[in-house]
């Protein structure tokens, strides 16, 4: 805690940390309303309420009598979800102890706890363990190298048990699971996220000046993207075929970023804000400097370059998957299980460095029949992986003092 006070005074983050929790129980109090069924449902960021999210809209279109209280324990998802419309309430989740867990769940009262992935709060799981409350964690993904299977991770596989289930992504977090002796309340029922981003592309946005300034062009499209991807994109532009363009969405988007790039891609760019109606060929290159259109934009692509590869991981490689395009990354990415699982299949391709991906686009830059049959063959298995929000909630309505789901 002291870290973060630390932190708070040289970090906007860590102080929205603080100032988000300073006076959590009071809100509370004066936002709850009485006489209200609840499911609690926590994440810990942004990445982890993508997740959620199939979940809570379906309940809240399924079982409207129950009001969802969304926690997050990072700003980062806070900040950007607080307002979001399909919670009756938003919360910071406070600090993990005792007092906390305690007070927070005499005031919420949830007939259920929903956690997603990685969550593990100690004083929290057992305090909703000891008042049988159910709580169900999904989309869990479990690795060798996590505490709950090393010898000194008593304390962890402890807080396993207080889950009255875990939907785990795949067999192998569920043969690991096994071995440290929880095999009665595991289910591998796969990612939610799948669900996510196929609502995504069945809603998706339309943006006719993009879709004037691509015109006849292909498009390879990059995501995400951080300083060493763009690097490294820079560099395809000068074996891409005359017919095909780039769009390019940073991960950051602020001006000094934003100009940055402009001088790597020296006259090639081309801000999507500054686009008019009718639109011209300027620019080989357009660079997107607003956000929300990246999940959407996708659908306008043929190939994707998906960025965070060169750093601590990768963003989600399942947007544009979901429409069929061959995806490129970082080499950062065996912590995510969709993205090892394409590419045991070869859906998807990670590069170390320019000569690895000038070795993949150009072959398929020179392949349509090849390329149209891999978007094919990426779009089938997306729709094998459909299913697990299904899954998880058939499980939630049979321990919800509701009748079954028809």
């Amino acid at each position: 805690m002291a870290g973060i006070r630390l932190a708070a005074k040289n970090g906007n983050k860590a102080g929205k940390w603080l100032q988000g929790r300073k006076d959590v129980f009071k809100v509370m109090e004066g936002t709850l309303r009485q006489h209200e069924k609840r499911i609690w449902v926590h994440c810990a960021s942004l990445g982890e309420f993508e997740q959620a999210r199939p979940i809570i809209e379906k309940l809240k279109s399924q079982r409207p009598e129950y009001s969802i209280v969304l926690t997050f324990f990072s700003p980062s998802g806070y900040e950007v979800r607080k307002d979001y419309d399909q919670a009756d309430y938003v919360f910071y989740l406070p600090m993990d102890s005792a007092r906390n867990a305690s007070r927070f769940l005499e005031l919420v009262q949830p007939v259920a706890a929903v956690w997603v992935k990685y969550e593990f709060w100690y004083y929290y799981l057992q305090t909703l363990h000891q008042r049988a409350i159910p709580t169900i964690l999904v989309s869990a993904a479990f690795r060798p190298s996590q505490p709950f299977f090393r010898w000194y991770g008593g304390l962890f596989r402890k807080m396993l048990g207080c889950y009255t289930h875990i939907f785990v992504q795949d067999a192998s977090s569920q043969q690991l699971l096994a071995h440290i002796g929880i095999k009665n309340h595991v289910t591998a029922a796969g990612d939610t996220r799948y669900d996510r981003v196929a609502a995504i592309a069945a809603q998706a946005q339309d943006f006719p000046v993009a879709e004037a300034w691509k015109g006849q062009s292909r498009i390879f499209i990059a995501g995400s993207t951080w300083k060493d991807d763009e690097q490294l994109l820079k560099s395809a532009l000068h074996y891409m075929p005359a017919d095909w363009k780039m769009i390019l969405a940073p991960h950051e988007i602020h001006e000094v970023h934003l100009q940055e790039i402009e001088a790597l891609f020296a006259g090639m760019t081309v801000r999507y804000s500054q686009l008019k109606d009718p639109v011209d060929s300027l620019g080989r290159v357009l660079l997107i400097d607003n956000i929300g259109m990246l999940s959407s934009l996708y659908r306008l692509g043929d190939m994707a370059f998906v960025g965070g590869g060169f750093g601590s991981g990768i963003h989600n490689i399942l947007e544009p998957a979901v429409y069929g395009l061959p995806v490129f990354f970082g080499p950062n990415y065996t912590r995510f299980i969709e993205a090892r699982t394409m590419v045991e299949k070869n859906l998807a391709f990670p590069v170390s460095n320019e000569s690895e991906l000038k070795q993949h686009l150009v072959k398929l830059f020179g392949d349509t029949g090849g390329r149209e049959k891999l978007s094919s063959e990426i779009k089938r298995f997306v729709q094998t992986q459909l299913g697990a929000t299904d899954k998880v909630l058939a499980f939630l309505y049979q321990i919800l003092p509701i009748e079954n789901a028809g």
